[in-house]
């Protein structure tokens, strides 16, 4: 989607420089947050399978509405719709997970599973440079719609994971005791607040991007190179992440990283200060190597550990998780994004401000884990 926002804002009439569009990623996390809250539930009431088949046909016709819209707002409507749909999946994969695995188990397959959810913000951009390369740009959302046609169909072949006797009842009084209950532990509250901080640091990136590489840079052709070696890196770290678990366990997994990747976002700060806001392109690129690198050993953690208690509540419990973590992550992204001065600071200090409050928050956490 990124690569298509010059063409987009050409499509509409806009500025060169509008960052309006980025409310094209903006409101299509908006309502993977919102939309969690609602599939967790159905999910412990109903079954995996149901609500994962009914978040892709929400999916698809976000897909075929956003082909339709003749205007910026009704495909900012459009995208939300989308979203919605793709919250499905999201909490019926952290759900399955849960079905299956509890410990540093859940956390390994939680971190492939994570590898995806992060992967595809990161690859896409180098694909939808390749379709609009060929084709128009709202051929970008017929390919999407393909996509997830296909992957609808194959997971016909997915048993379900939640037994009919383990099963719960829909009704507000239960979801109210089960919400209560995952915001009254502290170590999934600890976890999720930290997941917030992180995401929200990752949307900072994903919204201005565009603008840094193709306006302070001039570099937009390089655009999905410049994600794909990201992409290569946080995937291989991601894939590194089950077995660095396995030699270090995932308590000092965890804490290690979260250091880490605080102090790598100062040095990023630093950098990017010496060099009045705007490091050589090349240098960039290993800075947030380096930054999104941390990300495949932290996000699939956090979230790990955040659904460690929750196992008899796990749609539920990872709606809530992750509309808290996405809602949060987009608003303080917004707040972040409006502060955009043409440098590469706002999201230097994006990347340190929130990497320390993760830090704080998971040490809080991991404190009464470990209690």
């Amino acid at each position: 989607m990124l690569p298509a926002f010059p063409l987009i804002r050409q499509s509409f009439g806009l500025d060169p420089t509008s960052t309006d569009v980025a409310g094209i990623i903006t409101v299509f996390f908006v309502g993977l947050a919102v939309a969690q809250l609602v599939y967790g539930p159905l999910a412990d009431r109903f079954g995996r399978k149901p609500v994962l088949y009914g978040g892709y046909v929400v999916f698809l016709v976000g897909a075929i509405l956003s082909i339709l819209a003749p205007t910026l707002p009704l495909l900012l409507m459009a995208r939300f719709v989308w979203g919605v749909g793709a919250a499905g999946a999201r909490v019926v994969a952290l759900s399955i997970v849960r079905d299956q695995y509890e410990g540093e188990a859940m956390a390994k397959t939680m971190s492939l599973i994570m590898a995806i959810f992060i992967m595809v913000p990161v690859v896409a951009p180098a694909v939808g440079a390749a379709i609009i390369a060929v084709a128009p740009w709202r051929t970008l959302f017929g390919f999407v719609a393909v996509f997830a046609a296909s992957v609808a169909l194959w997971a016909r072949r997915l048993p379900e994971s939640l037994h009919p006797e383990d099963r719960l009842e829909l009704s507000f009084k239960r979801i109210f005791e089960a919400g209560r209950a995952v915001v009254s532990n502290r170590t999934t509250v600890g976890f999720t607040i930290a997941a917030s901080c992180t995401t929200g640091a990752l949307l900072v990136w994903l919204s201005l991007s565009e603008l840094v590489v193709g306006d302070v840079y001039g570099r937009l052709e390089d655009f999905p190179i410049f994600f794909g070696g990201m992409a290569a890196i946080t995937g291989g770290v991601m894939i590194l992440n089950s077995r660095l678990i396995d030699r270090v366990g995932l308590h000092r997994l965890v804490t290690l990283v979260t250091r880490t990747y605080v102090v790598a976002a100062g040095v990023f700060v630093l950098i990017v200060m010496a060099y009045d806001g705007v490091p050589p392109f090349w240098l960039l690129f290993v800075l947030l190597s380096v930054v999104f690198g941390h990300y495949g050993l932290i996000i699939p953690n956090f979230t790990s550990i955040a659904m460690q208690p929750m196992g008899h509540i796990a749609g539920t419990a990872s709606s809530v998780i992750g509309a808290t973590s996405t809602f949060v992550g987009v608003v303080l992204s917004a707040l972040i994004t409006a502060q955009f001065d043409n440098t590469v600071m706002p999201v230097a200090l994006a990347f340190f401000g929130l990497g320390g409050l993760a830090l704080i928050a998971s040490s809080w956490g991991e404190r009464h884990w470990e209690g």
